[in-house]
């Protein structure tokens, strides 16, 4: 069954060049788009969206109230941004605002997919640049306890990745063949709600991981 995506962006070249990324998709499907924050409002409200794509600086309504309004009037809706700002104002914002995840636009397409794709399941999911500008939002006391949907294997992995090891390299630490390290470094990130490797290492490190002995 295909994600059912909005996009909302008031550039043109940007929607039609996301809207081409995902007709190449199988699991993925545009069914609406908005230029502004109130035009959201109203296609989400028609199509009922598994994930809405969302910028920022926009005229009329800009993103933050738009998610605002989305996430008021429906608390299980699903709003990554993907936006062009990354200053902390702008992360913090659109994070208290409701919205699901944060990339930037220069994020590759594999970025944009597996943030859709993550969105969809339920989680969280941001940018390797965004990671630190976030942790301050995370609950209190996670850092005493990071990840704790990771199984210990996981969190050790993601320990030995943090701390700038190769596949190969933990593969030799743990004693374990690298396909099974790859195996588990794909089940960490939609746990850790990364996009990529990059932001799962920036997440650790951000959390106190990455120490080697």
């Amino acid at each position: 069954m295909s994600v059912r995506i909005v996009l909302v962006d008031d550039h043109p070249m940007v929607r039609d060049g996301l809207s081409a990324l995902f007709e190449t998709i199988d699991d993925c499907a545009v069914v609406g788009v908005a230029s502004n924050g109130e035009e959201a409002l109203r296609v989400v409200r028609e199509h009922r969206p598994d994930v809405t794509l969302m910028d920022l600086a926009m005229p009329v309504m800009g993103g933050v109230e738009a998610i605002k309004r989305l996430v008021s009037h429906d608390p299980g809706a699903r709003v990554v941004v993907l936006t062009m700002s990354d200053d902390d104002a702008s992360v913090r914002a659109a994070m208290r605002a409701g919205a699901r995840g944060y990339l930037l636009k220069d994020s590759g397409q594999h970025e944009v997919l597996a943030a859709v794709r993550a969105a969809a399941n339920g989680q969280l999911v941001f940018g390797a640049t965004v990671v630190p500008k976030v942790v301050g939002l995370l609950e209190p006391g996670a850092a005493a306890a990071p990840f704790p949907d990771l199984t210990d294997r996981e969190r050790e992995v993601l320990d030995l990745l943090a701390s700038g090891l190769g596949n190969q390299a933990i593969a030799r630490r743990l004693d374990v063949s690298s396909k099974t390290v790859a195996n588990v470094i794909s089940n960490i990130l939609p746990k850790m709600g990364a996009a990529d490797r990059g932001a799962a290492i920036a997440l650790a490190r951000a959390r106190g991981l990455g120490h080697l002995d």
